[in-house]
């Protein structure tokens, strides 16, 4: 596919995820990380006029001076912004005019990737597809997190399929000590924190062939799992006590039968599906009550070719640091990874709400321990 078609291809599914909102549904935001529909749809658009049209498309205006104030999510040398929390208080611009920028920004960019673009652009626009491609992932998920705090549980589509069964018979795969490597190779199209491949020494491991279960996570629960203080770190412990955590996001008990949200509306619980929402301490916690262990990402990596993976992103019990050789960016763009490199998990593998072409063995993606608003899961080592 070449780069103008796929550029349009990314920008017409955003919209189309859109498709079936209410225009009262574009402003929320119940928590400071989850971003309001209508933010992500302006903040995408604003990443092509900021990094490529307002330097490589001569004579070219701006559709609005303020949008960059709006729009901006943290790149500091970009300037100041809007207050993360504060993304759900912005009625205006309307939606309506939103959707006017992007037009604004897509007619150009299609004018400029059509004009014989230099390579600096086309690699330029390949980063903005797959920044897109991050944010549709976050506004699907973004999405069922607005509709499942709402008290009605509405249905945004019943003919999402977030969930399925692992039919295979479940095996623990072994793998052999020895040095292997990790990272991106290869001239497709990758992150940053991708990059340094470079050598491991694993010493001899097995890998669960399946995801854990909602049937498994329901027998934690039963046995007490959110009740024993042994099983969990101590900032996860007082994680769950502070919240009263005591299953899954969007988990629902209804006169003693758990059920659960999802884009198709409130449904009893399916046992036999991967569990899903789940924050790295209780997936650490499950590991511990069942015995086992996350993997570390460079486990995951390398036995990732023996299993299915790419129903939920994985926890793994690595800390989201640089690979040797790690070199941020020059400029802006040297603020897309690299400042996130503490504090936070990696997760391997990708997720129903991925998008195509986006999934990869070597992503890595990184969030704090408590999250659990995306489709995350678990899968153990031993």
């Amino acid at each position: 596919m070449d780069i103008t078609a796929f550029f349009l291809q990314t920008r017409t599914h955003t919209k189309n995820l859109c498709k079936p909102l209410e225009i009262e549904d574009y402003v929320v935001q119940p928590i400071v990380d989850v971003s309001p529909p209508k933010w992500h749809l302006g903040h995408t658009t604003w990443f092509f006029e900021e990094f490529i049209l307002k330097k490589h498309l001569i004579d070219y205006t701006v559709f609005d001076p303020n949008f960059s104030y709006i729009f901006n999510s943290y790149y500091e040398s970009i300037g100041k912004r809007v207050v993360r929390a504060d993304r759900g208080n912005l009625s205006r611009p309307s939606v309506n005019k939103v959707y006017e920028y992007r037009e604004f920004v897509t007619l150009h960019m299609e004018a400029l990737l059509n004009n014989n673009p230099s390579k600096e652009i086309v690699q330029l626009t390949e980063i903005g597809i797959h920044h897109e491609k991050q944010h549709q992932e976050l506004l699907l998920t973004d999405i069922k997190y607005i509709l499942g705090n709402n008290p009605l549980l509405p249905i945004y589509d019943a003919s999402f399929k977030e969930h399925s069964t692992e039919d295979h018979k479940q095996e623990w795969l072994s793998l052999p000590e020895g040095i292997y490597e990790i990272g991106h190779l290869g001239e497709e199209f990758c992150y940053d924190n991708e990059l340094g491949r470079h050598k491991v020494y694993l010493s001899p491991y097995s890998i669960s062939n399946k995801l854990v279960t909602n049937q498994e996570y329901l027998e934690f629960i039963n046995d007490g799992g959110y009740e024993r203080f042994d099983l969990w770190h101590s900032e996860g412990w007082e994680w769950i006590k502070t919240n009263k955590i005591e299953s899954p996001l969007h988990w629902h008990q209804i006169n003693g039968e758990w059920h659960h949200y999802t884009l198709g509306g409130l449904n009893k619980l399916e046992r036999e599906h991967p569990v899903t929402h789940i924050s790295y301490f209780e997936a650490f916690a499950f590991a511990q009550w069942k015995g086992c262990r996350l993997p570390t990402e460079f486990e995951w990596e390398i036995a990732a070719p023996k299993f299915k993976w790419g129903a939920r992103w994985e926890w793994t019990e690595s800390a989201y640091l640089p690979y040797p050789q790690y070199k941020k960016a020059d400029g802006a763009l040297g603020e897309y990874n690299g400042k996130f490199m503490v504090n936070q998990k990696v997760l391997r593998g990708s997720s129903v709400a991925t998008p195509n072409y986006h999934a990869r063995i070597t992503y890595r993606n990184f969030f704090q321990t408590n999250l659990r608003w995306q489709y995350t899961g678990i899968r153990l080592a031993q």
